[in-house]
This record gives structure tokens, sequence and C-alpha cells, in this order.
């Protein structure tokens, strides 16, 4: 059986357009909004010179058009141009995709159409829908896939992002920013300039007290400080912490450390069959993971909990996450689900 061809990734399409190759049609979609952006203000700031847009850059969204309009303008030639840009936000708002799946087979080639596709991906069981994907890929269009980042992966990119900014990060603050904003990258970006910002010239080394005087993270009462105190049995700590996030519920609360533990409690398992549970970077390759500092929480939860007992927590974690759900549960509260569940992890 022939291995799926992957399609274009960000950077091989950021490449392009750095090199001013545009492809006429760009169809991106996927639950992650910023690459999708990212794709979009790039060309609509650099195919045109800022004289040039008045009259050939053109910027819709899909609830207040048609899919037979948007063919219709990209069918029209540039004014004294040597392109015109059309982009479409929003396009899943699109009732009808039929016109665009015809333009598709016969491009422009002075148009580069550019179709924003927001929160999923095109359902490819519909004719239509394969129609215009096929028709893109097959006429030297763009179809690009924007997906979520896993928690796993956020700690790359806060460091790839950063790099690219001249700046570097303690692991414990990149920790810090990671399991305090999560995946919500446009957010997550956010929160990285504004930390960038505050910085001073030949500084560039963020640690965790940056992170908690410009992003109000407490360097001691966080996610990854509970997470921590878990997996060396702290207890005294953990219980420290948890109390401290049933009176500040923004600093913390029960889902934000349900993910968090699960992601953790389910790597262990999985690293419990790994060829070597003593070095460093064996675990690591078997968790997938980018160095072997980043599996030395994995050595000691391997010391720490038994396979039986991972197995018993992260079932006490479906459990909790049903009660915080009200299933069975009538009464108790979110702060004391939390309690118990990190009494269960501990003793």
């Amino acid at each position: 059986m022939a291995e799926k061809k992957s399609g274009p990734t960000f950077d091989s399409i950021m490449r392009d357009l750095k090199a001013r190759n545009f492809s006429p049609i760009y169809f991106l979609m996927g639950e992650e909004p910023y690459y999708i952006d990212r794709i979009a203000d790039f060309v609509a700031e650099n195919a045109l010179d800022e004289a040039e847009r008045d009259f050939n850059q053109t910027i819709v969204f899909g609830a207040d058009t048609t899919s037979a309009q948007i063919a219709d303008m990209a069918r029209r030639y540039p004014m004294m141009a040597e392109r015109q840009v059309i982009i479409v936000k929003e396009a899943q708002n699109l009732r009808s995709l039929e016109p665009l799946a015809k333009y598709a087979e016969k491009p422009t080639p002075t148009t580069v159409l550019v179709l924003c596709n927001k929160n999923g991906v095109l359902d490819r069981r519909k004719k239509a829908n394969s129609a215009l994907i096929s028709s893109i890929e097959k006429n030297g269009g763009v179809v690009f896939e924007s997906k979520k980042k896993s928690d796993r992966e956020l700690p790359g990119f806060i460091e790839t992002y950063l790099t690219s900014k001249k700046a570097t990060i303690d692991y414990k603050a990149t920790q810090m920013i990671a399991e305090h904003i999560g995946s919500d990258l446009n957010r997550l970006i956010s929160e990285l300039d504004k930390v960038l910002i505050s910085m001073k010239e030949g500084d560039r080394r963020i640690t965790p007290e940056i992170v908690e005087r410009e992003i109000g993270v407490s360097k001691d009462f966080n996610t990854f400080e509970l997470r921590s105190a878990i997996i060396n049995r702290d207890v005294y700590k953990a219980n420290l912490i948890v109390k401290y996030f049933d009176n500040n519920p923004k600093a913390g609360s029960l889902y934000s450390i349900l993910p968090m533990l699960f992601n953790y409690f389910q790597n262990l398992m999985i690293a419990y069959y790994a060829p070597s549970k003593t070095d460093e970077n064996i675990i690591a390759r078997h968790l997938d993971l980018k160095s072997g500092w980043a599996a030395r929480d994995y050595k000691t939860g391997l010391r720490n909990f038994t396979g039986t007992k991972t197995l018993q927590i992260i079932s006490k974690m479906r459990e909790i996450d049903a009660k915080g759900k009200g299933i069975e549960n009538p009464n108790t509260g979110q702060g004391e689900l939390m309690k118990e569940l990190i009494f269960f992890i501990l003793h």
C-alpha cells in the first residue's frame, strides 16, 4: 500500500511566500487559527506594493458573500499590477463551494486567492468539498491543515519562537508559561511578546521571576510546581499548592490540572514499555520527547509510581473529571475534588 503523501507545512509555505513564489489558491483550514492568520497576513502585506493594494486587494467574509461572487472576483485581471489578491476570512461560513471548485479547475494565474477556513477541516466525503480540494491540489494550489499544538509540543514552540526573537528561556519558565496559557497560540504569542517588550537590552534570558512579574504566574504556586511535587511525591508541597489554588481559582483549578496530570501519567504508562527505564535518552526517544532532559520527570515517576498505581491514577482522573461535570455528583465542589485527586495520587 502506497504511503500517504503529507501536505505542505507552515514552514514550507512561508519559505515559498518569502521567495515570492505565490500559488494561485491557498485553502487554509484547521483548528489552530494562528498559522492560518500568519499566512493570510503575510500575503496581504507582501504580495502587493502598498500603492497597488487599493485596486488589487480585496478582503471579504464568508458570511457576507458567496462562492460564485468570489469566483467572479478571482477571474478579474489586476489593474496596473502583476497580480491581484483576494482574501476570504471565515470561509467556513460559505454555503456552497461548487463555483469555487469549478474555478479551481482553471485558476487565473494573476490572482492569489486565500481561503481561511477556521475551526475545522472540510469533510472530504462531501462531493463539493472533495472536488474543491482535489482541483486546488492538481492545479498548483496549496491545501494546508493548521493543527492544534499538543501539550508536549508547546515548550518547543515557545523556545523556537523566542530564539527567533534572539531571546532564551529557563526550562522552568517555559513550563510555567506552557501550562498556564495552554495551546491558544495567539494568546501565547501575545504573552511572550509582552515579556520580550519588558526586557532590557543585552539581557534576553527569561527566568521564572520575569514570568511571574509579567504574566502573573506565581513561580512557587503554579501547575508546573504542582506537577513537580506530585512526581517527587512531596506531599506537603503538593497540598500547599492545592490549598493556594482553592483560595485563588485563577492561579489553578481542577480543569487546569486534570489535562496536565492526565498527559503525564498517560505518558508514564507508555514509559513502562521503554527498552530502558534508567536511560533518559532512551525514555525520551520512546516518548518522542525533545531531549533526555525532558525525560527526567518520567524517570523519577518510574521510581515513585508502580504500573498498577499509574493505571489506578488514570482511572481516578476519569472519575474526577466526570464528577466535576456533575455526573453522579450533586454536591462536591471542584476544590474538594482537586484535593481528593491529589490525595489519591500521593497515598
